[in-house]
């Protein structure tokens, strides 16, 4: 087993992934509202990153165990502090220095309020008055009899208030939370721009403390720890503990204090030490170390508010999929003809993934559709579509995974909506999440039934389906159909993962894992063998050391390694003696790449798979997964022409082997494209 130098560390991996997204964000070769979207997404994956991956750290500090990488929880929580504080740094500067300043030079300027005009003001004043006061809720920020320090939610912007008694007297401290409900970046009646709501705020506290001076208002964010806590294994429903448990969200342990850097430092030990004791749960206490101070804006999430003004000319070009099948003919009978490979957002989601449901659900012939519903997303045709089909007697079956993190009260809603459209619902199988992405048609023809099957890497979200990159198979081989059936009964008449012995696809957490290894091993054997292997994969993730060792075995056979990971990798490739013929690259761009392709060599006899899981402890050993071979020879040369456009993607970050990326520049005169780029390019000439 190799040592704890072999593997980097998977927290500090995920980090250097924003730290990708930011250079997005700082490369002026972007479109601006592009730009400004990619600053939006780093600050909404940091929060993430803190409500999940620290509010974790700071309670397995308490057991100060080191991990597989020798660091200890606090030593790590010390180096993601220091990584963090340089993304908000870079974040701030490029806001600031490059992205305001272009889109000022576009008519969108963002004021401060010493920058109104006279009338500006006076509109903003009456704004204030008519939709702002009657909502806000002033609160003591200290202590007192009758006035206990207030609980303050995650990630709401806030605003701590330092008052006196109008004449003289001490000072007071208050809370002023910013109402949610209200647009972050406020539009002026003229045109002329906008303006920070929490700006609005503080230029008229005059209204909100008639009784007292206001000396300062300072903004601040608070963030909590979010994993919800379920005990499984004892509930009545899953449905309610998961939906009370999702309720208590927004008052977990706090991780993260954000504060403005103009924020006087007795407001601030103010805030650490009131929040200190509060704090009951488990772990590392509150430090200074997690205040974090910002300069400019707090919650620059809400930069997507900015992100979508309708200016074309700021954006990137308009697309629309391609819809590989017939239009003239049912998509039963072109799959009876031939497997389908979709790549979205290149082929349209509607046009093939939700046509196929929709096509079943107003089919007569249709007997029965079974799926699988992680995240759903908002108003769903496919939702729609299966409704429709109960309502006209089809049987109809669909698991939802209650456990999608941050989407579990959104899923609880859909699965309500379900069961009132008479369709079966399964929540969810105790203690195991299932993030598989499959679908099951039975439908009647001539000699019997036949099914029909959709296996992919994404949600079934028309909305998602445009900006992430997703590979499904569509497909009437009867061994994927038989395999599906046993699926779908285990998931519905059994509360453990499926025990089946399945024909052709792998599932975790019981088959997937020891294949993948097998197959790894099988190509270090026909390297030993023969001189030559290969293996070539595309992942979002890559993290398990039972799949980094057999890797690291096999680049010492002699194997070739090609991965494509877009996130958190946690092998190192290029070390002497260990990972030398491993090569990974990350591509970040357009879109979120979120599919998962595997490829073996296999002596010249290629196997291609895709599905639902990436090389992880959590996706290989605590989900059901769905992994499926794809055999048809036009769709395996579909596969091998995506994993060839990465891996030689001229704008791909490269994987060095002490954790950090260092991203290809394409020589003077060559094709910059990236091959997000050239896959539209494609997309658009084949439409």
């Amino acid at each position: 087993m190799p040592g704890a130098e072999h593997f980097l560390n998977s927290d500090l991996s995920l980090l250097e992934f924003n730290g990708r997204v930011l250079a997005l964000a700082e490369d002026p070769a972007v479109p601006l509202l592009a730009r400004v979207r990619f600053l939006s997404i780093l600050s909404a994956n940091l929060d993430e990153f803190f409500m999940v991956r620290v509010a974790a750290l700071r309670q397995a500090a308490a057991v100060a165990e080191p991990g597989r990488e020798g660091l200890s929880p606090e030593e790590l929580l010390d180096a993601i502090a220091v990584r963090i504080r340089g993304l908000v740094e870079r974040q701030a500067r490029c806001l600031r220095a490059a992205c305001l300043p272009e889109l000022a030079a576009h008519g969108v300027r963002i004021l401060r309020w010493a920058e109104l005009t006279e009338p500006q003001r006076e509109g903003l004043r009456r704004y204030f008055t008519e939709q702002v006061f009657p909502i806000i809720t002033p609160q003591a920020l200290t202590r007192a009899p009758g006035h206990p320090f207030p609980v303050i939610p995650n990630l709401r912007l806030s605003l701590a208030v330092v008052v006196r008694d109008l004449g003289s007297g001490p000072l007071h401290f208050a809370y002023l939370k910013v109402p949610d409900t209200l647009p972050r970046f406020l539009a002026l009646a003229d045109g002329g721009g906008f303006v920070p709501v929490e700006d609005v705020i503080r230029e008229n506290l005059g209204l909100v403390y008639p009784a007292h001076r206001v000396e300062g208002a300072y903004a601040f964010r608070v963030t909590r720890g979010s994993d919800l806590e379920l005990d499984e294994l004892h509930a009545v429903s899953l449905l309610k503990v998961i939906e009370e448990e999702a309720k208590r969200r927004p008052y977990g342990p706090v991780v993260r204090i954000e504060v403005e850097r103009v924020m006087p430092e007795a407001v601030r030990e103010l805030l650490l030490r009131e929040l200190l004791f509060d704090e009951t749960a488990p772990g590392a206490p509150l430090r200074s170390e997690d205040v974090y101070e910002v300069d400019g804006w707090l919650d620059l999430a809400s930069l997507r508010e900015i992100a979508r003004l309708p200016l074309a000319e700021l954006d990137y070009p308009p697309h629309r999929g391609r819809a590989p099948l017939a239009a003239g003919q049912s998509v039963f009978a072109t799959l009876a003809e031939h497997d389908v490979l979709v790549h979205h957002p290149y082929d349209s989601f509607e046009a093939t993934v939700q046509r196929l449901l929709v096509e079943a659900a107003d089919d007569p012939d249709v007997a029965a559709i079974k799926l699988t519903l992680y995240r759903a997303g908002g108003r769903s045709r496919i939702v729609d579509a299966l409704a429709r089909a109960a309502e006209r007697g089809k049987e109809v079956f669909v698991f939802v995974e209650l456990k999608a993190r941050f989407d579990e009260e959104r899923n609880i809603e859909w699965a309500r909506k379900l069961e009132q459209a008479g369709i079966r619902v399964v929540y969810g199988l105790v203690e195991i999440k299932t993030h598989a992405k499959t679908a099951l048609i039975v439908r009647r023809e001539q000699g019997g039934l036949r099914r029909y099957v959709h296996i992919g890497t994404g949600n079934y979200n028309a909305a998602t389906a445009e900006i992430y990159t997703d590979i499904g198979l569509l497909s009437a081989d009867p061994a994927l159909g038989a395999d599906l059936h046993d699926l779908f009964n285990e998931l519905s008449g059994s509360s453990r993962p499926p025990q089946a012995a399945f024909r052709r696809i792998l599932v975790a957490p019981t088959s997937l894992l020891k294949r993948l290894i097998e197959l790894v091993e099988r190509e270090a054997e026909h390297a030993r063998a023969a001189g030559s292997g290969r293996i070539r994969a595309k992942l979002n993730g890559l993290a398990d050391s039972d799949i980094i060792v057999a890797l690291y075995r096999a680049s010492q056979a002699g194997v070739d390694v090609d991965l494509v990971v877009r996130g958190v990798c946690t092998l190192r490739p290029g070390v002497p003696g260990l990972s030398e013929r491993i090569r990974v690259v990350s591509i970040l761009g357009r879109f979120l790449e979120h599919a998962r392709i595997y490829h073996f060599a296999n002596g010249g006899d290629a196997e291609y798979y895709i599905g639902s899981a990436d090389w992880r402890p959590r996706n290989l050993r605590r989900r059901v997964e769905v992994v499926t071979p794809v055999r048809d020879p036009a769709c395996c040369r579909q596969l091998d022409a995506i994993l060839e456009a990465e891996l030689a993607d001229p704008t791909a970050w490269e994987l060095e082997p002490d954790g950090g990326y260092r991203q290809r520049r394409p020589e003077a005169g060559a094709d910059r494209r990236g091959s997000q780029e050239r896959l539209l390019d494609l997309a658009s000439a084949t439409a």
